[in-house]
Order: C-alpha cells, then sequence, then structure tokens
C-alpha cells in the first residue's frame, strides 16, 4: 500500500482543480483588464511514462515509491538537505511526468552530459545534487544517500521505453521567443495580480496549510535562489506559459509570460552560493552573463538587484 503523506500531499496539490478554486478564479479573471490569449493548440505527441499500477511490489518497487515519496513531499523527507520551501514537484509537475515541465522520463536518459552551469560532465546524480544546491536552496545530498538512489530509481522507472541519448519532445519548458518589444514589468505585475496572486500569494510567499507549502514561494526567502535555473527570464517564462496558471496551461501569450516572469524574477530571492567574495558584478561577469535572460546584477528603479534575502 502507497504510505499516505503521498496520497495527502497530491490532493493538497491538486486543489485547484476544486469548483471553490475555479469560482474564485475565474471572478478574477473578470475584474481583470487583461487581453485574453488565445489557447494554443499543441498536437505533440509526448512520451507515455509507466502507470502505477504496473509497478511491482519488490524491492525495487518499493525503492521507486520512496523516491516519488521524496519528490512530491521533498522538505519533510529530506530535511537536512531542503533550505526553503520548494520541492521537486513545484517544477517538475504531476510527479515529474508532465511534458514541458523538466519531466523526468526525458531528462534520465540524457546523461551524462556536458553542463556550461558547471563547465563539464555531469552525471544525472551530479545534475540532482544541483536542484537540491539551487532550486531547494540547501545542500547536496551524498551521491550514495539513500535520498539520491531512490530519486534515480524513481527516474529510472519512468522513463522505462525511453530511448537513451535522444531529447524527447516536451524535455524542458519549450521557452517562448522574446516578445518583439521585450519584456515589461509593470505589466507583469498586472498579469501576476490577476493570474499568480491567488496562488502564490499577493507578496509572492506561497500558501501554507500548517508549515507545509502546498502552493510554493515564487520569491523571497523561501523561494529558489539566485544560482537557480528558474531564475532566467527565458525559463521561467516557458514554464508559465506551458503549466500556469495551474490546470490553465497555454493560456498567456509570449508577452504575459515574459512580463510576468520578468515580474517575478525582479524580486530578491536566496543569494546565489557561488558568490564569488561576497561581489555581485564578479558574480554576475561568472556566473550569469550569457546564462540566458536575467535579471542578476542589475539596477532597476536604482535598485541593485541580487544582494539576496535571508
Amino acid at each position: 500500500m502507497k504510505p499516505i503523506y503521498i496520497n495527502l500531499a497530491v490532493a493538497i496539490f491538486l486543489a485547484a482543480a476544486t469548483p471553490a478554486f475555479a469560482a474564485e478564479k475565474s471572478k478574477l479573471d473578470d475584474q481583470t483588464q487583461l487581453p485574453k490569449a488565445p489557447a494554443k493548440v499543441n498536437n505533440t505527441s509526448y512520451f507515455k511514462p509507466p502507470l502505477e499500477s504496473e509497478l511491482q511490489g519488490n524491492a525495487f518497487g518499493e525503492l521507486v515509491r520512496r523516491g516519488e515519496a521524496i519528490f512530491v513531499n521533498t522538505k519533510a523527507l529530506a530535511p537536512d538537505y531542503v533550505g526553503n520551501g520548494m520541492a521537486c514537484v513545484n517544477c517538475h509537475l504531476d510527479r515529474g511526468r508532465k511534458a514541458n515541465s523538466g519531466p523526468l522520463w526525458s531528462a534520465y536518459t540524457m546523461y551524462p552530459a556536458y553542463r556550461k552551469k558547471s563547465n563539464k560532465v555531469n552525471t544525472y546524480t551530479e545534475r540532482m545534487q544541483g536542484c537540491f544546491q539551487f532550486s531547494m536552496n540547501g545542500t547536496a545530498p551524498p551521491a550514495d544517500s539513500e535520498i539520491l538512489t531512490a530519486l534515480t530509481a524513481y527516474s529510472y522507472w519512468l522513463s522505462t521505453g525511453a530511448p537513451t541519448g535522444k531529447s524527447l519532445p516536451g524535455r524542458g519548458f519549450d521557452e517562448p521567443p522574446p516578445p518583439p518589444g521585450g519584456f515589461d514589468i509593470a505589466r507583469g505585475k498586472v498579469v501576476y495580480d490577476a493570474q499568480c496572486a491567488l496562488c502564490h500569494g499577493e507578496q509572492g510567499a506561497g500558501k501554507k496549510v500548517g508549515s507545509t507549502y502546498v502552493f510554493p514561494p515564487v520569491w523571497g526567502k523561501d523561494s529558489y535562489n539566485w544560482g537557480a535555473g528558474m531564475h532566467r527570464v527565458n525559463t521561467a517564462a516557458g514554464f508559465i506559459q506551458h503549466n500556469m496558471p495551474l490546470g490553465r496551461g497555454e493560456t498567456m501569450s509570449d508577452q504575459q509570460a515574459w512580463d510576468v516572469a520578468a515580474f517575478i524574477n525582479m524580486h530578491e530571492r536566496p543569494q546565489d552560493p557561488r558568490i564569488v567574495n561576497g561581489d555581485i558584478e564578479l558574480t554576475r561577469k561568472r556566473f550569469h552573463d550569457g546564462d540566458g535572460t536575467n535579471l542578476y546584477g542589475t539596477v532597476i528603479d536604482g535598485v541593485l538587484i541580487g544582494q539576496g534575502i535571508k
């Protein structure tokens, strides 16, 4: 039998699909003056990971289930390595199954691989360690830890039947092209207030039930840090356009996705753990220049972005 904490976490996470949520969201939509973007037609055929009912009840199956539990409830089950309010499932939706939100079935089969971020060939284990360090603002579990072994088993199982070394459709966030006039942070705030604040809070602090985040913070001390891939405006725009608002992805225009991603990523969050001698300018030159579109080390309205928050 599956541990009950998985069921509870998933049930809370999917609360946004309830009629009450939909009614409240419709009310907000009616109040906003945002232009309605036409839903995108996506006829792409995506890889189908195995069904949970196909998982055997042996030692391997138990390890896979353990990996799924850690993936969904990372803070509770890997507390020594998570430094914020994030969990793996916040960026990799539907327990790592959903296309265009970094699904595990398209990641596991692409490693080992060279990554510009680390300037070396990374193993899949090293890639996951980076998620703990940056997206979860914590520390990397040891390579031979039970945590990473279980997460690897879960990823391996989800990729059953996927071709090795072939980049499958839906692998990343399929970023929208930059809008011709660039992004606009003021417009992004309008989009955020209308489309995002209901779940993530007016101040980006997320929503909790008790001490557990059911909707993650998107800026502030409990969000991803300045070294996480999601701090890039282009990366966040791709994730947002495909997946947000929850249950209504593919409804924002390219412009809206870029605008709201820029608004979110102009806000402070934990410092980049790679910071060079406490110097933001040096850190930008070494790690952020050329790393997509990002606001780290820039000045907006007279304020230096990237000072970090604890």
